[in-house]
């Protein structure tokens, strides 16, 4: 081979080699140019694992200091909460679900005191053992095993119920245990040492109470009986005077006793009743009756002393009210009676003026009844408005100490009010007067009849000086589509009385015109109107004007103040003939027989009757109550002179007085019956005659064998009503014709 061949073969050997060589360093400079990328992502990977491991130590550390700082906390909480609960008298224990105690605190503990045994670790029952055997607990007349198991049952059942221990020391110990939701048992045990002392002095404090309680219920029960004794005489006495033969004073005099003493035994009942208020026990009668009357008989009542201090008493009522409610009027005449009565007490001049309004309420039949009292008196504070409608308060001020009062009428009067669903209140003023005023929705029972009204023109001409009563009158007749003028006698308008349909003329004016020119005021009206009624209005309970001239020359006297009823009727005498009158005696008591007439009884003998009253007054009231009566009448002293008497008297009727000396009517009514029983005798009737009057005492009363229960004053419609009907067959009948 030639030397070129050989050269060409080594060149191109040289220069594939060179492209290998070539080609070999390309792949390792990519190859390291892979690795060097990929050391550099590594590397990075590598920069963010170490900070990733730096943080996560880190986080590590702050765990570990947070979870340090937590049991650190722990740690505190647990002692605070142990050592709380080591400061408080209580118990506090936990047993786990083996019923072996966990911890207990000090009290818990302390009854074993000494007992090294009872510490966490001892079960349950371990301590009911204890407890028993060294004579902890105080188990009474219990055997120990029966007092253990009754408490193993106690714990062990789904509910605990509380029980209380008391222990040797006299400690009460109130067991409270709930069990956990993982089976625990949590126990307290309750130091009520104070709170069984407490509730034993509340009890023996509830004792001395209600024995107090029931001392005052005999007092106001002795009480009534001692006050209702006299006024027995007095309302009865006056009841006999007026059967007799008495003038028109007289008889006022007679009514007025007897209607104020039958008024101040309602408020002695109304008095004794605030006891039974205070109990929410007191209930109301309702039953029908006239509102008008009501507060006229309160007015009449308190007219004497309002007239006494110069004070005018009136009274304005709505003319269009329902002629009847229905309500309890013993009470509204009751808390009319404290309204009003107060103040005229606390009134010295000026005027007491009570007003009443209805209001209607829709469609039903009720109405909203409004009552104020105004007067012209010493006035309240503002800020002693409220205080006095408490028990037993009455304005604190030098000016009203003078006035007497228990200061109970106004609490009575808010109660009952209330007690009635209405609302009462009081505006006043000091030194300006009060208004006292309450309200009451009622129930209708009967509309008032409106009066028919003249057809022709013409006017009512009032003569009088009585502003506020001529201003109440005025808006009357006013109402009804009459007009009103004022006639002045100083500057008379003879045209103004000649069209007058009527003339009212009231006592001051009369006398006023009499002394200033001495001429008689209703003869020279009459002169200018020979038609038209002239009504002499008389000043309230007056006797002057009885004989004066002036009320001779009138068509009619009418007594202040004017009932809706007077009103109406000398309304509907304006077209009819003028007619001489008496004196109005629209205050007199109607006549009510006593009796309805009865087929009689013709019996030989005389009805025999025995009253056992050891009060002699009461016995001659008793006397002459029944002195119409044609019958035998005995007394008996006492119960024993009453047993003695139905064996010798031999009595169709009884009445039978209770409180009386050496024994009481209930008793002589026991031996009575006795008698009856063991002799085969019919049963005589006993009526028990007594001035108690507590509600519930008739119950009491009869329940010792006796018939009926009436209460002192005596009333001589119902004494006759028991003697009428119960008069035997063969005896004659003591009022022939009304037996029955």
């Amino acid at each position: 081979m030639k030397i070129e061949d050989i050269l060409a073969q080594e060149r191109r050997a040289r220069m594939a080699a060179e492209r290998l060589l070539a080609q070999k360093q390309a792949e390792l400079t990519s190859a390291n140019r892979v690795l060097s990328q990929h050391a550099l992502t590594l590397s990075d990977e590598i920069l963010e694992t170490r900070v990733a491991v730096e943080e996560i130590k880190g986080e590590n550390f702050q765990v570990r200091a947070d979870l340090q700082k937590a049991n650190e906390e722990i740690v505190i909480a647990k002692r605070r909460l142990w050592d709380s609960l080591e400061t408080i008298e209580d118990g506090f224990a936990v047993f786990d679900q083996a019923d072996k105690m966990i911890a207990a605190n000090s009290a818990y503990l302390e009854p074993f005191d000494g007992l090294s045994c009872v510490a966490p670790g001892i079960p349950y029952t371990d301590i009911l053992h204890i407890a028993t055997d060294e004579g902890i607990v105080d188990i009474g007349d219990m055997r120990p095993l029966a007092w253990r198991d009754m408490m193993l049952d106690r714990w062990r059942a789904p509910s605990c119920e509380p029980v209380v221990l008391r222990l040797w020391d006299g400690t009460h110990i109130k067991l409270v245990d709930r069990r956990s939701r993982d089976g625990d048992m949590v126990s307290l045990g309750l130091n009520i040492t104070e709170t069984v002392k407490y509730q034993a002095e509340l009890s023996e404090a509830r004792q001395r109470a209600e024995a107090a309680n029931r001392a005052k219920s005999t007092f106001l029960a002795n009480m009534s009986h001692e006050i209702r004794t006299p006024m027995n005489g007095v309302v009865s006495m006056a009841e006999i005077m007026a059967e007799g033969d008495l003038d028109d004073e007289q008889r006022l005099y007679v009514n007025t006793i007897r209607q104020s003493g039958e008024a101040l035994l309602t408020i002695i009942n109304d008095v004794l009743d605030y006891s039974k208020i205070e109990a929410a026990k007191l209930t109301l009668q309702p039953e029908p009756f006239d509102l008008e009357r009501v507060i006229l008989d309160v007015v009449t009542l308190l007219q004497p002393a309002a007239q006494d201090k110069g004070i005018q008493l009136i009274l304005d009522f709505d003319l269009f009210m329902p002629s009847k409610f229905i309500g309890d009027v013993v009470r509204i005449r009751q808390i009319l009676t404290n309204l009003i009565g107060n103040a005229v007490k606390f009134t010295s001049e000026g005027h007491v003026l009570v007003r009443a309004i209805g209001l209607p309420l829709g469609e039903s039949d009720e109405q909203k009844v409004h009552i104020t009292v105004e007067d012209s008196g010493i006035g309240i504070p503002e800020d002693m408005q409220s205080h006095i409608f408490g028990e037993f308060n009455q304005v604190d001020s030098d000016r009203n100490r003078k006035f007497e009062g228990t200061g109970l009428g106004l609490a009575i009067s808010s109660q009952l009010v209330e007690l009635m669903g209405g609302e009462i209140w009081v505006d006043s003023q000091e030194g300006a007067g009060s208004c006292f005023g309450f309200h009451i929705t009622l129930p209708v029972e009967q509309t008032v009849k409106l009066p028919k009204l003249p057809n022709i023109p013409g006017t009512v001409v009032l003569a009088m000086e009585d502003r506020l009563n001529r201003a109440i009158l005025e808006k009357r007749l006013e109402a009804t589509g009459l007009q009103t003028e004022l006639f002045d006698p100083q500057e008379p308008d003879k045209k103004l009385v000649r069209n007058a349909y009527m003339i009212l003329v009231d006592e001051q004016c009369s006398a006023k015109a009499r002394s200033q020119d001495g001429c008689n005021l209703i003869e020279s009206l009459r002169k200018q109107n020979q038609t038209a009624p002239i009504y002499f209005l008389a000043a309230p309970r007056s006797t002057a004007a009885k004989h004066s001239q002036d009320a001779a020359d009138a068509t009619r006297v009418l007594q202040m103040p004017l009932i809706r009823s007077t009103v109406f009727e000398i309304i509907d005498q304006i077209d009819k003939p003028p007619a001489r009158l008496p004196i109005d005696k629209q205050d007199a008591q109607p006549e009510v027989p006593l009796v309805m007439p009865k087929t009689g009884k013709s019996g030989v003998r005389k009805m025999r009757i025995l009253a056992a009253e050891d009060n002699k007054t009461n016995q001659l009231v008793f006397t002459k109550l029944l002195k119409e009566l044609e019958m035998e009448l005995r007394f008996a002293n006492n119960g024993i002179e009453a047993v003695e008497a139905f064996l010798d008297f031999q009595p169709d009727i009884i009445f039978m007085d209770i409180s009386m000396p050496e024994m009481d009517g209930k008793e002589a009514t026991h031996r009575i019956r006795t008698l009856e029983r063991d002799q085969g005798m019919d049963p005589t009737r006993i009526v028990a005659l007594t001035a108690h009057a507590l509600t519930g005492d008739d119950r009491e009363i009869l329940a010792h064998g006796l018939d009926q229960h009436l209460t002192k004053p005596l009333k001589k419609p119902e004494i006759l009503h028991e003697i009428l009907t119960h008069c035997p067959d063969e005896a004659r009948c003591p009022l022939p014709g009304s037996c029955p």
